[in-house]
């Protein structure tokens, strides 16, 4: 079977890297063979412990630094080219504006190097809602307030991709709930948005697929359905024996996994009423019977080997 052509691939994805590596000096493998695709008009998060990766692999993607090997397509273009770079927009580390000088004469400074009518700087005030404050010396600026301004300047050239580094970074749970609002809101659009961050419920409430990295590998790609996998139904019961036996029998043997003293059963929790008649009716005493599922936490720790709480 033949591979698709390079343009058609463009026309499902805006980011297409293969073996993407970068090594600092002779010690420091920082991304090691990344194989990554972010399909058009998706919200894709980047999800990573700290020092994973995450940083380094984005400042490749806009052209910031070079990789020591293996390429990387975005929004049709390689790294760092003006015709690619005329599709991206991004906020990569800590947005970087002039304190003293207030928002909108920040974002007329970008908009002016990017070649960008001024018209858009209040355009794009209004999509971050700043603009009751966009008179405000930056330096006077929330972080919240600051973040969603690097937003408004990576928002300026209204581009098909932007790059989000970890936008929620150093925000208040207020802060955290209005930054993923804005994101939904920018993805209603068809825009693609790459986003990177450690924290597991923000990507879980606003990201369509993920790709998670540790150690500078990139360790799975998924949506984050399928991710978290089955759900099912717990079931803690006595005697246990007898239960285990009834349960094999309602469902076969692979679906039933019996841990500490429950038994895990891969069905749909909408089986639960029958489950406890079934058991009853054998004169097993059910003490426990509810749905479950994995949460991405879970599936974080096991995939990347990080320690919960560490």
């Amino acid at each position: 079977m033949s591979r698709p052509s390079v343009i058609a691939m463009e026309n499902i994805t805006i980011v297409e890297t293969h073996s993407l590596t970068k090594r600092y000096g002779s010690g420091v493998l920082a991304v090691n063979s990344v194989d990554m695709s972010v399909r058009r008009g998706e919200v894709y998060g980047f999800l990573g412990p700290n020092g994973a990766g995450k940083t380094t692999t984005l400042r490749m993607l806009v052209g910031l630094i070079r990789p020591t090997s293996g390429t990387a397509r975005v929004a049709g273009h390689t790294p760092g080219s003006p015709a690619g770079l005329a599709r991206i927009g991004a906020l990569i580390e800590s947005p970087g504006f002039y304190p003293y000088m207030s928002g909108r004469e920040n974002l007329k400074v970008v908009a002016d190097l990017a070649g960008v009518g001024q018209k858009r700087v209040d355009e794009v005030l209004d999509m971050v809602e700043l603009t009751s404050r966009a008179g405000r010396k930056f330096g006077t600026y929330s972080t919240g307030m600051k973040q969603r301004l690097g937003v408004a300047g990576a928002l300026l050239k209204d581009p098909d991709l932007l790059i989000l580094d970890e936008p929620s970074n150093g925000l208040d749970p207020q802060g955290m709930a209005e930054m993923r609002k804005l994101i939904k809101d920018i993805a209603q659009g068809g825009r693609t948005v790459l986003l990177s961050s450690h924290l597991l419920g923000e990507v879980e409430q606003i990201c369509d697929r993920v790709g998670v990295i540790s150690g500078g590998r990139l360790v799975i790609q998924s949506t984050v359905q399928e991710l978290l996998g089955e759900k099912g139904v717990v079931v803690r019961a006595q005697p246990s024996d007898r239960a285990g036996e009834v349960l094999t029998r309602m469902f076969g043997p692979e679906a039933v996994v019996r841990e500490d003293g429950y038994f895990h059963l891969k069905t749909d929790p909408g089986q639960s009423v029958e489950i406890n008649r079934q058991l009853m009716a054998s004169g097993i005493g059910v003490s426990e019977l509810r749905p479950f599922e994995r949460s991405l936490e879970e599936v974080f720790f096991q995939l990347t080997g990080e320690k919960q709480g560490s």
